[in-house]
């Protein structure tokens, strides 16, 4: 997939358009980092095509599994991580109640969250069991791909 010229510069005014002040965006072997110069106007840092094979993967599709990833051993949990960069939302619409809160016990199938990319909405699922002892990713706020989104006891296992 490549990105053109106006791409990059819608890209661009979205950026000046947000409260945000840096953008870092990675796709298929293009790297983009913008980041605000100052006030309503934004700066191009990086924009390079990196040399990669091609994809050999399926597109993502609506839902998405997490691979849970281990926290700090001594603590005993595990991290749920957001699969891409988008909102995050805990509930499935406003005013609605949260998918998990915590106490809350979880399968691996529980969706504890949705991200939102270019509006389209995708599932989170947690990917293990157990039970939410602590919601990391503030509602309707921009997760990073990789950042915790809650952390889980996990269950014990049943032999």
């Amino acid at each position: 997939m490549s990105i053109s010229h106006e791409d990059v510069e819608r890209i661009i005014r979205l950026l000046e358009a947000s409260h945000f002040d840096e953008l870092h965006l990675e796709l298929d072997g293009l790297k983009l980092d913008l980041r605000r110069r100052g006030a309503g106007s934004a700066e191009t840092v990086v924009a390079k095509q990196l040399a990669l094979p091609a994809p050999s993967a399926p597109a993502p599709t609506g839902d998405l599994t997490v691979s849970p990833v281990p926290a700090a051993a001594a603590s005993g949990l595990v991290e749920i991580k957001a699969p891409m960069l988008g909102t995050f939302y805990r509930a499935p619409k406003p005013g609605a109640d949260p998918f998990v809160a915590i106490g809350s016990r979880i399968e691996p199938d529980t969706v504890i969250g949705i991200i939102e990319v270019m509006k389209l909405m995708n599932s989170v699922a947690a990917g293990v069991s157990g039970e939410v002892v602590e919601i990391v990713a503030p509602d309707a706020h921009l997760v990073e791909y990789d950042q915790v989104l809650v952390r889980v006891h996990p269950a014990v296992e049943r032999r």
